[in-house]
């Protein structure tokens, strides 16, 4: 077992050597690893991983060679009351879905909203016109419409709707949590551009060494603490289909908080509009308008966006697109004055790039942001430090 996990470290591009191999071994026999997997990991990690960039790879090949098997318990347990109320959702076929056709543009599905609103006065389900549950109707909730309007259901499930009737809850990114992805620190080191601000608090050894000798005694030179100079605004969208991206946007926020001296955060919805928050739970009671925060931060910030892009077209190209709130301009409208004020922006999608082409509403913001869109991973975020620092 020892040996295939040091050839397929080795197949797997990381340099390792059998003087290593054998250092391993050495310890193992005087018990080091202490008979325990975390032990054995931490050793052999230390012995064989020279270099940070190879941390991931290396956490790859110890999962494959020494994978573990979980134990499944034979408790009778309950099912849940509301998985069996989740049986009432409607599911289809591709084919299925593909027959059922939109009501047509943005306004016609509105008027139609309303006309239904007046029409109404009972529940219905499994329909195909009026406002209702697990049918084929543009308006209602665990059905199934290429575009409609949500009302009434707790999350999406198609991530189709237009707009969504209800007032949803987030929650917050965690900035303290343990990094998985260790090289995202790494990544975004390449954006960093030092220089000496404030107070002289810091010893100059160089000039200390330098007045010294110069003076015939000592003569103690200090400088400012050495800073990441950096300015960064970063917006994250929150809720819907990024719940699934959750994590990976704790890490990655967690990672630019311990990076950036001079960061600055705020949460959207799908796209940027008139306005943004800092606190999910008080975003409907506290929020801050988006102009201000633009006439709030100079040019010389540079902005990362960072969100899936999945929505309905309406949502950026139209006033009123927002699924929460009547917006006056059109989503695109902001994305355009961000593009105007701050030359160094990009957006980091969560979703595989070889994905992009199928999605019309990625594709649109993707041209508003002038293409400079990056895949959420190791290398994408690379591209985009690469592009900020241009």
């Amino acid at each position: 077992m020892f040996t295939n996990f040091f050839y397929t470290m080795k197949d797997n591009g990381i340099p390792v050597s059998i003087k290593e191999y054998l250092t391993l071994m050495e310890a193992m026999d005087a018990g080091c690893a202490n008979f325990s997997v975390d032990d054995f990991y931490y050793l052999s990690r230390a012995t064989f991983v020279k270099d940070e960039g190879n941390l991931d790879k290396f956490d790859r090949v110890f999962g494959k060679i020494f994978e573990g098997v979980e134990f499944i318990g034979d408790e009778v347990t309950e099912i849940p009351k509301e998985w069996l109320e989740k049986l009432a959702e409607l599911y289809l076929s591709e084919e299925e879905m593909d027959e059922i056709k939109s009501l047509g543009s943005w306004d016609e599905i509105m008027e139609t909203l309303k006309k239904r609103l007046e029409e109404q006065e009972k529940r219905h389900q499994s329909g195909n016109k009026m406002i209702g549950t697990a049918g084929r109707s543009p308006f209602g909730a665990y059905g199934y419409n290429p575009e409609g309007v949500r009302i009434g259901q707790e999350e999406g499930r198609h991530g189709r709707a237009l707009k969504v009737w209800d007032k949803r809850e987030y929650k917050n990114l965690d900035d303290s949590v343990e990094l998985g992805t260790r090289n995202i620190k790494i990544a975004l080191r390449k954006l960093r551009q030092f220089a000496r601000e404030g107070e002289a608090t810091e010893l100059d050894l160089d000039g200390t060494i330098h007045a010294t000798a110069h003076q015939g005694y000592l003569d103690i030179k200090m400088v400012p603490e050495r800073h990441n100079a950096v300015k960064l605004l970063l917006f994250f969208d929150v809720g819907g289909s990024m719940d699934p991206h959750i994590k990976i946007c704790e890490e990655l926020f967690s990672a630019a908080r311990s990076e950036f001296k001079h960061l600055e955060f705020f949460y959207f919805h799908n796209c940027l509009y008139d306005r943004v928050w800092k606190d999910n739970s008080r975003r409907h009671n506290d929020h801050m308008s988006t102009m201000d925060v633009l006439h709030t931060y100079p040019h010389d910030y540079k902005v990362i966006f960072v969100g899936d892009a999945s929505m309905s077209p309406y949502e950026i190209t139209y006033p009123g697109g927002s699924v929460e709130h009547w917006n006056e301009e059109a989503g695109e409208v902001w994305m355009n004055r961000i593009s105007n004020i701050y030359s160094r922006s990009v957006w980091l999608n969560p979703i595989p790039d070889e994905h992009w082409q199928y999605s019309q509403s990625i594709q649109i913001m993707k041209t508003l942001m002038q293409n400079k869109m990056y895949p959420l991973s190791l290398s994408g975020i690379d591209g985009a430090m690469r592009e900020l620092r241009r």
